[in-house]
């Protein structure tokens, strides 16, 4: 697998100069931030028989990254749990079938927010948000991780910003609809003349257009049409790793220079490793929500098993950091968030889980970043793109 280039040696080096803050200091400042996370795939947990997002979950028999207990304690304030519908057939009952599906994790995600009315609330504003985290309790935004379930019917974009959806990608791993996916074959050369349509309706509706997984030429066109300041919820570098999925250093720049944001992923700092056993785990695990409890476990055993032999990603800690900095010099404090892709593939060897986060934070201190400059990157900038685009709604 491809490993980081020079870039990386230099950054590291650079951030090595610095001395860090001690880990309990770093840990101490995470926790006083409003931290949020702009891709969260737990939702496909939600449903899993016997499974329980408020209590803590082992990783040595349970592969989930969120639970309430972890956020609870200090990494992970909140954020945007996705409504991910895996792409199908552009036809009629494709879309029906999605559409069902969508609105059902739509539901789920919504019932079990619900069984915790203490400990985490929804949130449909940045001004709901900082109340929830001054209240003590824990912040969730709906976003969808690919329209396709809308069909070509804009109606709908109406129908899940009522059902609290903030947040929208138009496209995933395959061209659809709308847009061209940065994992597939060219078709529309970016946005559809249904995808323009879809802009300008995020736009009324004021919802946050998320641009991970579309092609640069459907990114760039988002970028001009949108009204609103744009963000890529779960996105990594280019620099650090030559993948479509990453983004180049120049539209890292006029992504900043829109007002945007990029949240920094842990994807896609290498090759994703679905080979022989894994690839088979990887499909099992994305239907983890059919297996009863002991098949979970056995899942999940099998999964750590296999990170000690054949890895998902051939990527660390280290390498991460390395990229991390690179973009934030590229695009500045104003225009970074982070999300890890947590439950959807993220993570990596020193940044499992969310409990890792403050590590993030200690290496960001160490390379000089101020705690204003992190409270921006942490929760400040996500709120600040909600509140432009719902302030330019209408029209």
């Amino acid at each position: 697998m491809k490993r980081f280039p020079t870039l990386a040696l230099l950054l590291l080096g650079a951030c090595a100069t610095t001395s860090a803050p001690p880990a309990r200091d770093a840990a101490a400042l995470h926790k006083s931030l409003l931290v949020l996370d702009t891709h969260i795939d737990t939702a496909m947990h939600f449903g899993r028989p016997g499974w329980d997002f408020g209590a803590r979950h082992d990783p040595a028999t349970d592969i989930v990254q969120v639970d309430l207990v972890r956020m609870e304690e200090g990494a992970l304030d909140g954020g945007f749990f996705a409504i991910y519908t895996d792409q199908g057939p552009l036809t009629a009952k494709g879309y029906a079938d999605a559409l069902a599906f969508a609105r059902r994790r739509s539901d789920v995600i919504d019932s079990t927010i619900a069984q915790f009315p203490n400990r985490i609330a929804p949130a449909l504003t940045a001004q709901d948000a900082r109340r929830l985290n001054r209240e003590g309790k824990l912040i969730a935004f709906k976003s969808i991780e690919n329209s396709y379930p809308l069909g070509e019917d804009l109606s709908l974009l109406a129908e899940f910003h009522k059902r609290g959806v903030r947040m929208a990608g138009p496209v995933h791993g395959k061209n659809n609809q709308f847009a061209d996916s940065s994992t597939d074959t060219p078709r529309w050369n970016g946005l559809s003349p249904l995808g323009r349509q879809w802009v300008a309706e995020m736009n009324r509706l004021g919802i946050v257009i998320d641009a991970s997984h579309a092609s640069d030429a459907a990114f760039d066109q988002m970028v001009e049409l949108s009204r609103a300041p744009i963000i890529l919820s779960h996105s990594s570098g280019r620099a650090a790793y030559e993948h479509p999925r990453n983004l180049d250093d120049a539209r890292i720049r006029k992504l900043a220079e829109s007002g945007g944001a990029m949240c920094i992923s842990t994807i896609f700092l290498s090759e994703l490793n679905l080979d022989g056993e894994r690839g088979a785990l990887f499909a099992q695990y994305e239907q983890i929500a059919t297996l009863s409890p002991a098949e979970q476990v056995a899942l999940a055993k099998k999964w750590r098993e296999l990170d000690k032999t054949q890895p998902l990603w051939g990527a660390d800690f280290e390498n991460y950091m390395a990229m991390v900095l690179h973009v934030v010099k590229v695009a500045g404090p104003d225009h970074v968030c982070f999300s890890g892709d947590w439950d959807g593939g993220g993570g990596l060897p020193g940044l499992e889980d969310i409990s890792a986060l403050p590590k993030v934070t200690q290496r960001l201190k160490a390379a000089g970043y101020s705690d204003e400059d992190l409270a921006k990157m942490w929760g400040g900038n996500i709120l600040r793109v909600v509140s432009e685009a719902q302030a330019k709604a209408g029209g």
